[in-house]
């Protein structure tokens, strides 16, 4: 079965391997040379010398804790949405009492920094501004970089959803001076969904000690009181930090820049069979098409969720819909991780053997 979704995203069989071995002690001596080596080759992914925690929970959950460990309720914040994970990120700052103004983009379309820099111009006791990197709703990949830099610029702190960037898409986190980083497990580091990735700042450390919005589980203080001890403050993932520790070895083998290109050479070749078989992309501009899913807009004629049944049980591709108002209106193409030109030409096969059989009735 080829799973290309944008997450949870296949498994190497050797990690499954090592996901699959008897537990130990995570307050014990092998749980602590374990992590002593995970977070060195962590910050080497994020490029960064930022303080790196692991933390397990969902990728939701790391956005969370970028909120709740650098600000107070109605501190005000910029949240800048092209997509559903926008949204997302904009209604976590909300429920702990953020007053929140939003930028809010066409799906499909990207931020424009210089939009972004007017929202702070025109709001100048805004303190920190929310943005997604890769937007797997709609196949869009923000231009980060301009954008920090109008933030940064403006003298004010940025988290980032990385979820399903990091890792797959090239984002120094130190050059690009970013704040507080959030990925997660189950994207492009090829292992299962359970652990969260976070990086922060100096200046995202300077607002966690004024911030004041609740925090327990995911409070920062603790996770770092903990690492010299090689331990986490709660129960961590174990199975999952296995597989990560192989992971990492496997992906800093490759390379980064050499793993960056591959998945825009496997992006390209996605978006080579959209062009060619005259369907269209979300993403309005393909200069901002993302490396690791592709948004297609379904043809009038066609049942998506025929399609994606179709792929999924006569030729064995499991592919995603759309999100939320996009639901019917595309499917998405994951190709991040474990995944080369090979495999994105056996599926883009199997989709062409799919089309004609997901006309509507």
């Amino acid at each position: 079965m080829q799973l290309r979704i944008p997450g949870p995203t296949p498994c190497p069989d050797e990690i499954l391997k090592a996901v699959g071995r008897q537990m130990i002690n995570h307050r014990g001596k092998e749980f602590g040379e374990m992590q002593g080596r995970i977070l060195p080759k962590l910050q080497q992914c994020f490029q960064t010398n930022n303080d790196i925690f692991i933390l397990t929970t969902s990728g939701t959950g790391g956005m969370e804790s970028a909120v709740v460990n650098t600000l107070s309720p109605g501190d005000k914040v910029l949240g800048i949405s092209i997509g559903i994970f926008g949204d997302r990120f904009i209604e976590i700052a909300k429920a702990y009492g953020a007053d929140v103004t939003t930028l809010n983009y066409e799906w499909g379309q990207v931020a424009n920094p210089d939009d972004v820099k007017k929202a702070l111009n025109d709001s100048p006791g805004i303190k920190a501004v929310l943005v997604t990197h890769n937007e797997t709703s709609t196949g869009t990949t923000n231009p980060l970089r301009d954008i920090a830099k109008v933030v940064k610029d403006a003298g004010k702190l940025i988290l980032v959803d990385a979820v399903s960037s990091l890792s797959s898409i090239n984002l120094p986190v130190d050059e690009w001076d970013l704040d507080v980083v959030v990925t997660s497990s189950q994207k492009g580091w090829m292992v299962p969904p359970g652990l969260a990735f976070v990086s922060i700042s100096e200046q995202g450390w300077k607002a966690h000690a004024q911030a004041k919005m609740p925090r327990y589980y995911f409070d920062y203080t603790k996770a770092r009181k903990f690492i010299p001890d090689g331990q986490t403050p709660w129960t961590p993932a174990i199975s999952v930090y296995f597989g990560l520790d192989l992971a990492l070895d496997m992906m800093l083998k490759e390379g980064l820049q050499n793993i960056f290109a591959r998945h825009a050479r496997v992006a390209g070749k996605a978006r080579a069979w959209v062009k060619s078989r005259g369907l269209q992309l979300l993403c309005v501009d393909e200069k901002y098409a993302s490396n690791t899913v592709t948004a297609v807009k379904a043809p009038a004629d066609m049942d998506v969720a025929k399609f994606n049944a179709t792929l999924r049980d006569e030729y064995k591709v499991v592919i995603a819909g759309g999100q939320g108002g996009m639901k019917g209106k595309v499917f998405r193409i994951g190709h991040l991780g474990l995944i080369t030109e090979k495999d994105m030409d056996e599926v883009t096969a199997a989709l062409d053997k799919a089309l004609p059989k997901a006309k509507k009735i």
